[in-house]
């Protein structure tokens, strides 16, 4: 990696910061120079412009959570044992207030009626995120731990739902209890999921 993606690398991790605390909208070129000490002239000649500046710093994002979560779960073997792995990945870096995950969360409500190409990355990022969660559940279909007639799209809609739930509940109320309750609701999706007969025999 050479110096001039060390810039832009740095320039991004610090976006995400930005955007994550003040909001994806309202990141500026201006805004990410003063924050990373750098030269606007120097931030232009990475990005070309605002629009420019949140896209990459959504693929960023994007980048970090797939490192940081997907990655490593689907290292682990097929079946309940990575989706555990995927929930537990997950809910520990939200936990942590990660600044990609919570990005996602904020600029989905930021974004929801802004046509353009920021909005349209973001759809297709969630629904990449649902299509994954529920190729992870597929594998324990497949091997034979999750019921054949169980949605996997649903599984996945319903795990998401969980976490958005932890995540109003741990950054904005301040609930105490809101890892416990989310674990709990995990625990309930998994038991309505588990094929019964494999486990009988």
């Amino acid at each position: 990696m050479g110096k001039g993606d060390d810039t832009r690398a740095a320039a991004l991790s610090e976006a995400t910061e930005i955007a994550a605390r003040l909001g994806l909208a309202g990141l500026t070129i201006g805004d990410l120079a003063t924050a990373a000490g750098m030269s606007k002239s120097g931030l232009y000649a990475h990005f070309r412009s605002k629009e420019a500046l949140q896209l990459a710093t959504l693929a960023s994002a994007r980048e970090s959570f797939n490192d940081t979560v997907m990655r490593p779960a689907l290292a682990t073997p097929r079946g309940e044992q990575r989706v555990r792995a995927l929930f537990e990945r997950w809910i520990t870096a939200a936990r942590d207030d990660w600044p990609a995950g919570c990005l996602f969360v904020s600029a989905a409500t930021e974004f929801d009626d802004r046509p353009g190409r920021v909005r349209d990355q973001l759809v297709r990022d969630h629904l990449d995120l649902l299509d994954a969660i529920a190729q992870v559940f597929r594998t324990g279909v497949s091997e034979g731990q999750f019921r054949s007639d169980a949605d996997p799209m649903q599984f996945a809609q319903d795990l998401n739902g969980v976490m958005l739930g932890f995540l109003h509940a741990h950054r904005l109320l301040r609930d105490p209890d809101a890892q416990a309750r989310a674990r709990r609701a995990f625990a309930l999706l998994l038991a309505g999921a588990r094929n019964l007969e494999s486990q009988a025999a």
